[in-house]
């Protein structure tokens, strides 16, 4: 079975980087992890030194978001930054939508973010969560953002937790994104009504089947995403690791 990169999404340890920033990416490395989605670092330290760090530690930067629900963001602003970084040419940005034409209106607008990214060699991907999954005239909202964008300006990080919280099948929602989702969050969920955030491996989404999928639609990382935990952020990084391992899927 073939092999991934895997990448951490940060939001997982937010409050251990702003006591000790450099001290939770040294964790996160030692770890094992590959790659991170950072942005420009904490007051106090310049990207120079960040980049030294990371080269440091091992840890490539794969991407970084431009925000949630705003247009309000520099393109040029944050192409510099993943130039400055020697980072991978990803850009990721979430939405939500209270009727079908805010989705239509605010695909033009990614559409146009898309292209102003691209001009500067970086892909703008939109990663969901599960609202996306509400009905506009019996379509999902996630389904006309992608019929609306172009797929060469807006590709997808699709995050496997928010689908199956949307009622969807990760697998099979991943299945319809052919050369669509460079970079795919992966999450797990616990069973019950709560659906709480599980480790990887912990809970009951299949990611051997979504990794084959992944491979089959042409994903280039699985980046570990884990917005609440039951224990410490960074134990919980550890065992969704090596339950990857486990399953033979880095």
């Amino acid at each position: 079975m073939t092999q991934f990169p895997v990448a951490v999404q940060p939001y997982t340890v937010r409050e251990q980087l702003s006591k000790d920033y450099i001290g939770t990416l040294e964790k996160i490395a030692a770890i094992g992890y590959q790659g991170i989605e950072l942005g420009r670092p904490p007051e106090g330290i310049t990207v120079a030194e960040q980049k030294a760090l990371l080269d440091r530690i091992g840890l490539k930067v794969i991407g970084t978001h431009a925000g949630f629900d705003t247009f309000d963001f520099n393109p040029d602003d944050i192409a510099d930054y993943l130039e400055e970084v020697d980072g991978g040419k990803f850009v990721a940005l979430s939405l939500r939508f209270a009727s079908r034409d805010e989705v239509l209106a605010k695909a033009a607008k990614l559409n146009e973010a898309g292209e102003k990214f691209r001009r500067r060699g970086v892909q703008l991907l939109y990663h969901n969560h599960d609202w996306e999954f509400a009905k506009f005239d019996g379509e999902y909202a996630l389904d006309i953002l992608l019929r609306e964008t172009d797929p060469s300006l807006v590709q997808m990080e699709l995050d496997t937790y928010w689908v199956k919280r949307g009622g969807e099948d990760p697998a099979s929602y991943l299945a319809k994104l052919q050369n669509r989702c460079p970079l795919l969050h992966i999450k797990d969920v616990e069973a019950g009504e709560e659906q709480f955030f599980a480790e990887i491996g912990e809970g009951i989404l299949d990611f051997k089947a979504i990794a084959q999928t992944a491979r089959e639609v042409g994903t280039g990382w699985l980046v570990v995403e884990q917005d609440q935990s039951r224990r410490d952020p960074l134990e919980s990084l550890a065992i969704s690791y090596r339950n990857l391992q486990g399953l033979g899927l880095i």
